[in-house]
């Protein structure tokens, strides 16, 4: 699975990182896995068309030491779709701006 990790996260900084994806994305689902919605104005012209399958979004782990950001566009109304797949360039460079913009947010140096 291709990934954007960032890692060597302090302690001060995950718990930080914990109390923000906590408020905007909700309480981690499980094992400090949070669901990072997409834009949809980046949907491709498949994901676009599976209207079922929106919300789409991007898996993020939290670690003690590590945020790890799947590139793998997801939805929660199938297991198997053609509009799950690996991000394209578009999506991928907006999921690591995102996140580099909460690091940012909560002056978080990495």
């Amino acid at each position: 699975m291709k990934q954007y990790v960032i890692d060597e996260i302090r302690q001060g900084d995950f718990k930080a990182l914990k109390s923000y994806l906590d408020e905007y994305y909700g309480p981690a689902r499980l094992n400090g896995i949070y669901r990072l919605p997409m834009d949809p104005a980046l949907y491709s012209p498949c994901q676009l068309s599976h209207t079922d399958c929106h919300p789409l979004y991007f898996s993020l782990e939290l670690q003690p030491d590590a945020l790890c950001c799947e590139f793998l566009v997801r939805t929660d109304s199938r297991v198997r779709c053609d509009c799950i797949a690996t991000a394209d360039f578009e999506q991928r460079n907006w999921l690591i701006e995102v996140v580099d913009a909460i690091f940012e947010r909560l002056s978080i140096v990495t």
